[in-house]
């Protein structure tokens, strides 16, 4: 059964990765410029490698399907998924695993958005950690959470410089609301 969540989730990606090759047509029809091409190659990777790592874990290593863990877990990536797509719909064509900015276009602040400034890397952090957990593959949730994080800490970065946070003041954040925290972000 967890196998077949897996393919799930993995299918959901394919379905993602189509809806990312139209919106990234239409962005750069639009002028829209792309940032951080180098670290995009290593997140699908690290994305992809999840998946696998969580199969072969569970096998290789006969991890339990443990109920008080399994069932909590799969509610986290249920909802870790819906806050996904919650943030694909808010930011319509203009979302993208790509970071790419369009020529003065307004930031969006409707939805998740009013709050959190990157609301989708809050359910990607809960999904990487919880897949994983589903089926008691710790050692997968651990390795794959830090390598998350380093990701993340680029690419938030670059894709905070894109839009314009790179320099960030206490007023400005408090003036947009955001409950992320605030620094300085190096060029």
């Amino acid at each position: 059964m967890y196998y077949l969540f897996i393919l799930a989730i993995g299918v959901e990606r394919l379905v993602e990765l189509a809806v990312a090759q139209r919106n990234t047509k239409w962005s750069l029809a639009r002028g829209g410029r792309e940032f951080g091409r180098d670290h995009y190659p290593v997140m699908v990777s690290m994305h992809t490698l999840l998946l696998v790592s969580c199969i072969a874990e569970v096998w290789a290593l006969n991890r339990p399907f443990i109920p008080w863990l399994g069932w909590l877990m799969v509610a986290v990536v249920a909802l870790s998924t819906a806050i996904r797509w919650r943030c694909v719909r808010v930011l319509g064509k203009r979302w993208n695993p790509r970071i790419i900015v369009i020529p003065n276009a307004p930031l969006v602040r409707d939805g998740l958005y009013r709050w959190v400034r990157h609301p989708n890397y809050v359910a990607v952090v809960a999904e990487v950690a919880a897949l994983p957990l589903v089926h008691s593959a710790w050692l997968t949730a651990i390795v794959f959470s830090i390598c998350n994080a380093l990701v993340l800490n680029v690419r938030i970065r670059v894709e905070n410089a894109a839009l314009g946070y790179a320099r960030p003041t206490r007023a400005a954040h408090e003036k947009a609301g955001s409950i992320t925290p605030i620094g300085r972000i190096r060029g």
